[in-house]
This record gives structure tokens, sequence and C-alpha cells, in this order.
């Protein structure tokens, strides 16, 4: 079965338990977006304009990233066409929202939409697919990174949330903008460039000190919140040669008040499944999938599916395993073997 007749059989069981208004825009999410532009902008003002202690400062610099992670998961419901459908419209509102983030909506479409759901957790072809030992044997730099310990490397690479998202943007920019034509290109170079030329600029406004807790802390917290979903939404799946998403896609649970504050992102089978829809459905497609294929559903609390990040290396062999290099470990991914209340771990060998 190839990968649209695996949409095509999913998406036909499910659409036809679903009202008809869930495949329409629902222009109403914007509000939300507004609530978080007006608490970035009263936050801004405390900070810029009264000489307030430090730790009241962090405080704002925790809304305000927690804001500015919001904002971004707004952007992808918004480039997705399923807040607004006039492509115009739909890239000035994109753009404002990854405004904090400094994405160029045009980017995040050629990157996100047309590339990663398209070929999701596929080896060779996701731009976001974690590398295999195949990969990694070839880069001198990750070899050496990979003979640390595994808690070592959890260690740093749960710090690096909080740059990751930032820096594979602007990998993905330098990969993507070569695929715009030559006088498109300024164009989707400068979605980017006014972003951090206007927050750059806000230091100048602001003063340096002051800045630091209006942008520069809130964009790491920012990043670690965005990077916690990322990291879960695919990193303990396999690698699949067709992009099946009961199988290449992890839904993590969360209290239902985030689920509010992060409009729906949760759910990240379901948004696999019908990228178009918007997230205010999720759960009804949710209690579908779970109705006709129980066995095949992934579904973990986000403390538990972080806890197995921590646990698992990020290297993949023969697909189905997650293994470690240093220690020649190997351990299972979700549907082959991974259970993160226990994992479990077994030598690894190339003819396995």
């Amino acid at each position: 079965m190839n990968e649209l007749e695996k949409f095509a059989v999913y998406a036909k069981h499910v659409k036809k338990h679903l009202p008809k208004e869930a495949f329409k825009p629902a222009p109403a999410r914007l509000l939300g977006g507004l609530a978080y532009l007006i608490v970035v902008a009263i936050c801004f003002l405390m900070i810029g304009l009264f000489n307030i202690h430090p730790l009241v400062n962090i405080i704002f610099s925790f809304i305000i990233g927690a804001s500015f992670a919001a904002l971004g998961f707004l952007g992808h419901e918004i480039l997705h066409g399923t807040v607004i459908r006039k492509a115009w419209l739909r890239d000035i509102l994109g753009a404002i929202a990854f405004w904090p983030l400094s994405v160029s909506p045009k980017i995040w479409r050629k990157w996100h939409n047309l590339t990663h759901h398209v070929h999701t957790q596929h080896d060779e072809h996701d731009p976001d697919a974690w590398p295999t030992l195949e990969k990694i044997s070839k880069m001198k730099v990750f070899r050496s990174v990979y003979r640390l310990p595994l808690s070592v490397r959890a260690f740093f690479a749960f710090a690096s949330l909080s740059i990751q998202f930032t820096a594979h943007s602007l990998k993905m920019l330098v990969i993507y903008i070569k695929e715009f034509k030559p006088k498109k290109q300024p164009e989707v170079l400068l979605q980017t460039v006014v972003p951090w030329a206007s927050w750059i600029g806000l230091s100048f406004i602001m003063g340096f000190e002051k800045w630091i807790f209006a942008f520069f802390i809130p964009l790491l917290i920012a990043n670690f919140i965005v990077m916690a979903y990322i990291s879960t939404n695919h990193r303990l799946n396999p690698l699949v040669p067709v992009n099946d998403p009961l199988a290449n896609s992890l839904t993590v649970t969360v209290p239902k008040w985030v689920d509010v504050l992060h409009f729906n992102f949760s759910y990240h089978t379901e948004h696999h499944l019908f990228p178009g829809m918007s997230s205010k459905y999720y759960p009804l497609v949710k209690e579908q999938i779970k109705k006709m294929w129980p066995d095949r559903y992934h579904e973990m609390p986000m403390s538990e599916a972080l806890k197995a990040l921590w646990k698992t290396p990020r290297v993949y062999f023969d697909q189905n395993q997650l293994v470690d290099p240093h220690t020649s470990k190997s351990y299972g991914s979700l549907g082959h073997g991974l259970n993160p209340k226990r994992i479990r771990t077994k030598k690894f060998s190339r003819k396995n």
C-alpha cells in the first residue's frame, strides 16, 4: 500500500464520522493570537518602562516565552490554511504569528507542509527525521559526540532544546531558499531577516539588560516549549518507507488547560492525518482513531514521552531500532518494543 492509499483509507473511515464544519476555516482562532499579542505588549511595556526587580522580570520573561511558543503553534495552524484560506492574508497572519520565532512563512510551508508532512519519518526525505547510524558514522563531529555516555548526551540534548527550533529553522532557510525562483529569493530571505532585525533593534530601544528579559530569555523558553512537543511528535517512532501517520507519529497528553493555551498542538497523529483541519476538532478525530485502530494508535503523557527521550538514543538502525553507538545497546521504537514505563535494552549488532 503506497502513501496516498494509506491516507485515503484512514481519512475515508474517519471523515464520515466528523461534522462538516470540521473541514471549514476557523477564523475565531485568531482571537487567541490577539490575546497573546496583547499579553506580550503589556509585558514589554512593564519591562521597558519600569525598573523592576530581576526576579519579577524573569516572571515576565516566562510569560512572554510561553506566549511566543503559543503564537508559533497558531502560526502553524494558519499556514496550514485551517484559519484563513486566502493565500495573501494567510501568509501575512502567519508571518505575524511566527514573528517572535523569526520564521519565514514561505520557508515554513516549503519545509513543513510540503516536505515534512509528505515524507514524515522517511530517513532520506524528511528534513526533521533523526539520522541513521550509517549517516552518523560518516560525520566526524557526531561520531565524537556519540562516544559520550548516554546520560551526558541526554543532558546536553535537553539543554539544546532551548535553541534547536531557531537553529533548525535557519538551517531550513539555507536549504530551501534555493528551491525558490531567483526573483522570489529576496522576499523569502527578508521574511526571516526583518523579524531578526526588529528584535535586534529592540535592544537599542530598551537597552541590552532589559532586552535580555524581554526577548532573549523568552526566545530560549519558547524554543524549549516548542521543541518539547516537536521532539516527542516523532523521535520515538520508527523510520518508515511509507508515510503512515499511525506508525510515524505520537500524540502526547497534557492537561486540558494546556491544550487550550497551545491550540491542541498535542494531537499530533490527528494533525498528520488531517493537516487541513482546524485542531479544535482533533479530539473528535482521536475518538474515531481509537475506535477503529486502537492497537496501532500511539499516545502517552508528555512527561512519559520526555522521559523516554531522555533514556533512549537518537540514532536509528534498521528503521525500527534506536541504537547507542557508545554502548552497542539497542532500544525498540514505538510499535516495535518500546515501553516508556520500562525501557529495555539489548546488545546491538549490525547483523540484526
